[in-house]
């Protein structure tokens, strides 16, 4: 699922970012991966979760006049982060089917914190829980918050953030895996996918643009934003900065394009490509090769055929 924003909107005229914007990006590369990895466990998808960071850290930007000196950065920013995930699983209608689905007493009896050796296994458990105890949990047992900082974060209180991390511990035990959101593509898509996969590898550009619309927008996190038509996008490509080609594959379920890294251990996934698809043509291109941290964070990576 792509998230429509008021990014690209704001960066029509050019397609590339001001440099004080990069600037702001720059200041906050440290974080980026610890915030990312929060998105992507709180939507349940690596992609997902970048276009949410993305987003969040785009309207921290905007409000950057506002940001009182005095205090840390980092708590602000996962403020921002937390409440862009929330909005994001509420515009699915993700939050009311999974607290209905996960009905249980109030209160309950705390149970042993995780250790921090099978955090990933937490991260993939707690797709399963609501919203605020899904935060809460990732929080407190996988970023380690404490539970004053959890309740700033969350717009809640202490006992309220102790009752959601009880609740949510205990419905943990009773998960044997998390849930499959595996998306289904239709074999049209694939084929389409496929296609796209194959002219690039040739270098064969005209081709790949005849795959997409006339205003196909393209997105490339901390460069571009902007239509595909307009961008220096495939030029990049062709400079040989790392030997590489394309391939189908699977991103936590989702069907993208990977970019595989050709050097002495084989063909590695070292990025993603996520393709929006509308009828038979390709309306939207994002780009997650400066975002090293997308697949690291991803639950599942899967290359067709491997």
């Amino acid at each position: 699922m792509q998230i429509q924003t008021g990014l690209q909107s704001q960066l029509d005229a050019t397609g590339l970012f001001e440099a004080r914007h990069l600037a702001f990006l720059e200041t906050i590369a440290h974080l980026r991966p610890r915030l990312h990895r929060y998105c992507a466990r709180m939507t349940g998808s690596a992609l997902d979760g970048e276009d949410v960071m993305q987003e969040a850290v785009f309207e921290a930007y905007r409000k950057l006049d506002s940001f009182d000196d005095s205090k840390t950065l980092k708590p602000w920013l996962f403020r921002i982060v937390h409440n862009r995930c929330i909005d994001f699983l509420r515009r699915r209608q993700v939050r009311e089917a999974a607290e209905a689905a996960a009905l249980g007493p109030e209160m309950v009896m705390p149970v042993e914190t995780p250790g921090r050796e099978i955090d990933r296994a937490v991260e993939r458990l707690v797709l399963n829980l609501p919203p605020k105890e899904r935060a809460c949990v990732l929080l407190k047992d996988v970023f380690d918050y404490s539970l004053d900082e959890i309740a700033d974060l969350v717009d809640s209180t202490v006992g309220g953030v102790k009752a959601a991390l009880n609740r949510g511990r205990a419905k943990l035990t009773t998960l044997p895996k998390a849930a499959d959101s595996r998306s289904v593509t239709s074999k049209e898509t694939l084929e389409l996918l496929r296609l796209y996969v194959e002219r690039f590898n040739r270098r064969d550009w005209d081709g790949v643009r005849e795959l997409a619309s006339a205003d196909a927008r393209l997105r490339v996190a901390d460069c571009f934003a902007g239509r595909l038509a307009d961008s220096p996008y495939f030029v990049e490509y062709e400079r040989p900065i790392i030997p590489w080609r394309m391939a189908l594959g699977s991103v936590d379920g989702e069907s993208v394009v990977l970019i595989l890294r050709d050097d002495a251990d084989g063909l590695t996934p070292f990025s993603a490509i996520r393709l929006a698809v509308s009828g038979k043509q390709i309306v939207g291109v994002t780009d997650y090769i400066k975002s090293s941290w997308v697949l690291e964070a991803a639950v599942s990576v899967v290359v067709e055929g491997a």
